[in-house]
């Protein structure tokens, strides 16, 4: 690489050998070649460490294996971390193993944030892809969600996060994010204490409670939906799982925006909102269909109250 990485791409993976092949190929063919690629394996035991040091013995001036102390899994947070201390761009971006670029991913944000200064992150709209498994029934289920309220826009904080509460646009997915490094550091990056569950929300919050962002409608990422999918493995073997999770989040985010001192309206009113809608004591003897029936209630009760003037409200 005869000039230095504008972009460093940290792809993290835990037992991902079956997919960590196509990912990588999806960086080394970006039209945009001011890449360094770190590949961060977070305690595998199939053979994914063996093909990420394949991929670094033959690209050795762009590419880095890293792995914690002792072969040790520390969760997607701390993998991503250690990726953003070996940074060396001004700009980084995030891809899971099982997730794939398109061509002209890296070229076209890198074009975008240089066109917005002010802008600490951008992302797009990404393709959840179901058809790559070549069965017929997955054909015709792949889908791209509409960002809702904001597209082609620089979003000054909190606007950004107080759309991701109410739930009026979709939170965007890792592989589709590039964000600037002087940023991560200021920020302190992933909060490793959220492992599994809301580590990415986590992120996002301190990024659009601090920085615009910039967000774009255009797809150039692809979202691999399957089942062995670290999420939906998670959601699998911890039935409980998003509740007791949505609800430490909110639990820190609220924490965080009082430590930080941030006075908004709108984010107070929508953060107040989600505390009540979670808020149903975990060791409740209502049943679970009767609690996620309370819990839509409310959320249609707070869909219209999030809508009435401030003189109508009822806190």
């Amino acid at each position: 690489m005869s000039r230095p990485p504008i972009v460093s791409v940290v792809v993290t993976f835990l037992n991902a050998a079956s997919f960590l092949h196509q990912a990588i190929q999806s960086v080394v063919s970006q039209s945009y070649d001011r890449w360094e690629l770190l590949l961060v394996d977070d305690g595998s035991t199939d053979d994914s460490g063996r093909i990420a040091k394949s991929w670094v013995r033959d690209h050795p001036a762009r590419m880095q294996y890293l792995q914690h102390a002792d072969h040790s899994n520390r969760g997607v947070s701390a993998a991503r971390n250690l990726g953003i201390r070996h940074a060396s761009g001004d700009l980084v971006a995030f891809l899971d193993a099982d997730d794939v670029w398109l061509q002209e991913k890296l070229e076209r944000q890198v074009s975008l944030l240089t066109a917005h200064p002010d802008a600490g992150m951008i992302y797009g709209r990404t393709e959840y892809w179901h058809s790559w498994t070549g069965n017929r029934e997955d054909q015709g289920r792949d889908s791209i969600p509409s960002h809702g309220i904001f597209a082609d826009t620089l979003v000054a904080p909190p606007s950004l996060l107080t759309a991701f509460l109410r739930g009026t646009t979709c939170v965007p997915c890792p592989c589709s994010v590039l964000v600037r490094r002087s940023l991560l550091e200021r920020l302190g990056g992933f909060e490793e204490s959220f492992r599994g569950f809301y580590d990415d929300q986590v992120f996002y919050a301190k990024v659009c409670l601090n920085a615009p962002v910039f967000v774009s409608d255009e797809c150039l990422e692809r979202y691999r939906q399957h089942a062995g999918s670290h999420s939906q493995r998670a959601l699998a073997e911890h039935t409980d799982a998003h509740t007791m999770w949505r609800r430490r989040y909110l639990h820190w985010l609220s924490r965080y925006v009082s430590e930080a001192a941030i006075v908004d309206g709108d984010l107070a009113r929508a953060l107040r909102t989600q505390r009540w809608i979670w808020g149903e004591d975990s060791r409740s003897l209502v049943p679970p269909r009767v609690q996620r029936l309370l819990r839509k209630a409310k959320q249609v009760a707070a869909h219209f109250a999030d809508r009435l003037p401030p003189s109508e409200r009822h806190h």
